[in-house]
């Protein structure tokens, strides 16, 4: 499963505003075996129909993904969810508690799970999420089925939070792009797994003191963290190197080197930044909410300076911090 399949190039993307009509153009594609970007509330997700293996192959292949990361296959509402995931008291009262919502839940198939294997890695469980966004209910509900989706960017890329980050990968590459505006949450969803402990897999766009709160027990971290982009995840969004900009990223800066950009958070100046090849502030009061919605955006802007790399002040590493710490250090892994 190591192995990459060609890519396909030369579509002509399409690209429509959110609506009823791009709702329903969204489903036909994707019930012809074609691949659409939309909105939810954590980052833009490249959809196909998790039930058609060539559909799947194809995001593989328009992303350049090894296909042994797993994707996570996104549902309107906890029936659907239940067709193709098995879920015990726990799993249950954290789907009740959050959906819909930026939490992915990692349970075991169901026998007649239609999820395509590709999708799943070949593991026997399955990743299910149900999003928030209205313009992805709406393409879920017109489509009728499970529909897989992982970050409508090139694998490894700044993951995307508009429409013009999905263009600026995918064009070319997938048929549809719909745009419902910037997104809220702008981190992938935490995902858990729903295991005879459960186990936080991938922190992200719900904290897990909220998890753990309704859980009354803590989550348990996974027994081996993913160490090289060579190992087989547990997850979506586990591989060592992911979210990478193409500059270099150092982090925990306390300065700003000469040639650098700088992804600032909080109030505080740094020496050096006045002579920064470019400066934004994830949230200049401060705020892990607002920094986690900019974040994708501003790495994306910084790295178009072509900076000699990105330095990052420190995160503090409570709530969304975690996830917004966990997206920094993958995308400052040396590639």
């Amino acid at each position: 499963m190591r192995n990459f399949v060609p890519v396909k190039t030369g579509l002509e993307t399409l690209i429509l505003p959110a609506g009823e009509a791009a709702a329903g153009a969204a489903a036909r594609t994707l019930a012809a075996g074609g691949l659409v970007a939309f909105p939810t509330e954590t980052v833009y997700g490249l959809g196909a129909d998790a039930a058609n293996a060539a559909a799947v192959a194809h995001i593989y292949s328009a992303k350049g993904r090894p296909a042994f990361n797993p994707l996570i296959a996104h549902v309107p509402d906890i029936a659907a969810a239940r067709r193709i995931g098995r879920f015990d008291a726990r799993a249950m009262k954290l789907a009740e508690a959050f959906w819909p919502g930026p939490l992915t839940l990692v349970v075991a198939k169901t026998e007649d799970c239609p999820v395509a294997d590709l999708a799943t890695a070949g593991l026997d469980t399955v990743a299910i999420r149900i999003p928030a966004h209205p313009v992805a209910q709406a393409i879920l509900r017109a489509f009728g089925g499970a529909v897989v989706a992982p970050s409508a960017n090139i694998s490894g890329h700044i993951s995307p939070t508009l429409a013009a980050h999905v263009e600026s990968d995918l064009a070319g590459r997938i048929d549809l792009i719909v745009d419902g505006g910037p997104v809220d949450v702008g981190v992938e969803s935490t995902i858990v797994g729903c295991f005879e402990t459960p186990m936080l897999l991938r922190p992200g766009g719900l904290s897990r003191e909220r998890i753990e709160a309704v859980l009354g027990a803590p989550l348990a971290r996974p027994p081996v963290e993913a160490g090289s982009d060579d190992s087989q995840p547990l997850a979506p969004g586990m591989l060592a190197s992911h979210y990478a900009p193409r500059a270099d990223v150092r982090l925990n800066a306390q300065d700003v080197a000469p040639g650098e950009a700088l992804l600032a958070f909080g109030p505080a100046r740094l020496p050096g930044v006045d002579a920064a090849a470019a400066v934004m502030n994830l949230s200049p009061a401060g705020d892990l909410d607002e920094a986690a919605a900019n974040l994708f955006g501003y790495l994306r802007s910084l790295d178009a300076k072509s900076p000699r790399a990105i330095a990052v002040m420190p995160i503090p590493e409570v709530d969304l911090g975690e996830a917004i710490n966990d997206r920094l250090r993958r995308a400052a892994v040396a590639r």
